[in-house]
């Protein structure tokens, strides 16, 4: 009987602390960074330049631009890095966000002045959209691989040009994605943007049901997860259709194929761009914070980056705004 009440005692305070956890306050069937205690969403909302520059550690590096100039310029010249290193032998790839992508045009500027040879170096997309069962058509307007393509790849003078072999975009069928990061290619980095729900590529906050009901996947679960197709958390479908549809939500599918932790695991370093163009002020300093003092939760995703032996963030200092409340 004693025993017996103790196994029920235990099992009350562990299903009790679990509930603890709150309901978000954006979209209650899913988890996001609304449901994290609010002690931390105030320290993070008080966070300063000054304060962001000093979470700086071993492993994370926090890094802020004067100019959009100087930033998107640093941003494609981590692409010319990589690319230079690249060899017959010993292959070098980036992997690339859409969002930003301010920086390809002058990733194309930059390789036909220098002359650089990409016949040996090697890109990986981030995500693409998925629509009726398939990766979205590569002619399609919001597609991420004819963003790539036009903004960057197509402009670069043909003696120059990276083989369409060298270029692996996700599809729907992920085997070939899968395998060129398995096939001996280095990834020397990984850019990202963040979106709204803390996301890099489409890694969002998974919906709040079945065994994550009363609490999101744990860290060392979700980075378990690899290339794969994706529900958008809706709030990601809002930012992209503000982003890219005139807020037209229902032009913006509501599926994707992104890439993973596990490919994330395998870039040498993890890059995140944030020009204060998709991620608000809170959400540029939560993260940071969250990477910063090793406080990993899945309903933050970005803060898994925590435990990346190479991460950098890089901020636009005219990006950054302030946490204030007040009537416009």
């Amino acid at each position: 009987m004693i025993n017996s009440l103790l196994n029920n005692f235990f099992e009350l305070t562990l299903k009790t602390n679990i509930m603890a956890r709150k309901i978000s306050m954006l979209v209650p069937d899913w988890w996001d960074f609304t449901t994290l205690d609010d002690e931390l969403l105030n320290d993070a909302a008080k966070l300063t330049k000054e304060d962001m520059i000093a979470l700086s550690r071993d492993g994370f590096k926090v890094v802020f631009y004067d100019t959009l100039e100087d930033f998107y310029l640093a941003e494609a010249l981590e692409y010319i890095t990589a690319w230079k290193q690249s060899t017959a032998d010993q292959p070098v790839g980036i992997c690339g966000p859409i969002g930003p992508t301010e920086q390809l045009p002058l990733v194309a500027r930059l390789v036909n002045e220098l002359e650089l040879d990409l016949s040996n170096a090697h890109f990986w997309g981030m995500d693409e959209w998925y629509v009726d069962g398939k990766e979205i058509d590569s002619n399609h307007p919001i597609s991420f691989e004819k963003a790539d393509k036009d903004l960057c790849f197509n402009r670069i003078n043909k003696k120059f040009q990276m083989p369409e072999a060298n270029m692996h975009f996700p599809k729907a069928d992920i085997s070939d994605y899968v395998k060129s990061w398995n096939s001996g290619i280095r990834c020397a980095v990984m850019q990202g943007g963040q979106g709204d729900t803390k996301h890099w590529a489409f890694n969002d906050p998974v919906k709040r049901e079945g065994k994550y009901k009363d609490a999101p996947p744990s860290p060392e679960e979700f980075r378990k997860l690899g290339t794969r197709i994706v529900d958008l958390h809706p709030v990601t479908c809002m930012q992209n259709a503000r982003t890219s549809a005139g807020g037209v939500v229902t032009g913006i599918p509501m599926q994707a194929i992104t890439v993973g932790p596990v490919e994330t695991w395998k870039a040498e370093k993890v890059s995140i761009w944030q020009a204060g163009t998709h991620d608000n002020p809170f959400g540029q300093r939560l993260t940071a914070l969250m990477i910063g003092k090793k406080i990993m939760d899945s309903s933050v995703p970005m803060s898994l980056l925590a435990d990346h032996p190479n991460v950098q963030f890089n901020y636009y200092t005219g990006g950054l705004g302030v946490c204030g409340t007040e009537m416009h």
